[in-house]
């Protein structure tokens, strides 16, 4: 082997090993990681939003309180559904921020309707309802997970492009931004809330 090939193998192998150390694949790795993650917190939000229809055939019945409840967790959803964050407005801490409220709401709503069917036995004791009750919880648990799952993608990926050698190929290959976590924050969350089951 010759000294030039020699020196241009060592060459080709260092640029090779610090390209690889300054973030060329570990910067879009961990984007299309927490991409991902937010298209399985898109899904889960979209399973509640399709369960919401049937909750409304199930709360027909139960009076003129829930009916309101369950107006305002409909037009929630409503709101919901028309606000769309796709993976290239992660960045946009605005747009998540109007997605986050709007899903809050869905939620907060949600919890009330199940609180005042817990009042109702009648209701309680319909199979249709047990299912879509066990749906529902099911799926708000799923909705948790697909939260902590896209958070922990997203600081990963922050982390990432902030740390050295990776915020070399972030900033001058790729101009990466960080991404917005999302903040699952209900105004007034910690104080249950409270029902009036009187009907005038």
């Amino acid at each position: 082997m010759k000294f030039a090939d020699l020196r241009r193998f060592v060459l080709v192998a260092a640029a090779s090993l610090g390209l690889a150390a300054c973030g060329i694949n570990s910067v879009p790795t961990a984007e299309e990681n927490a991409k991902a993650k937010w298209a399985d917190v898109q899904a889960q939000f979209q399973r509640r939003a399709n369960l919401i229809p049937n909750l409304a055939e199930v709360a027909k019945g139960a009076g003129e309180n829930e009916g309101n409840i369950l107006r305002d967790v409909t037009e929630a959803r409503a709101k919901a559904t028309s606000i769309n964050v796709d993976a290239s407005d992660l960045g946009d801490a605005e747009k998540m921020a109007e997605f986050q409220a709007a899903q809050s709401q869905v939620g907060a709503g949600i919890g009330r309707l199940l609180a005042s069917f817990e009042a109702y036995p009648q209701i309680q004791s319909t199979q249709a309802y047990l299912t879509l009750q066990s749906q529902l919880e099911g799926t708000e648990n799923r909705i948790a997970v697909a939260i902590r799952d896209y958070n922990e993608a997203v600081r990963q990926y922050n982390t990432t492009i902030r740390t050295f050698p990776d915020t070399i190929g972030a900033n001058i290959i790729y101009g990466a931004e960080p991404l917005v976590p999302y903040e699952a924050t209900t105004e007034g969350a910690e104080v249950a809330p409270t029902l009036d089951m009187t009907t005038n």
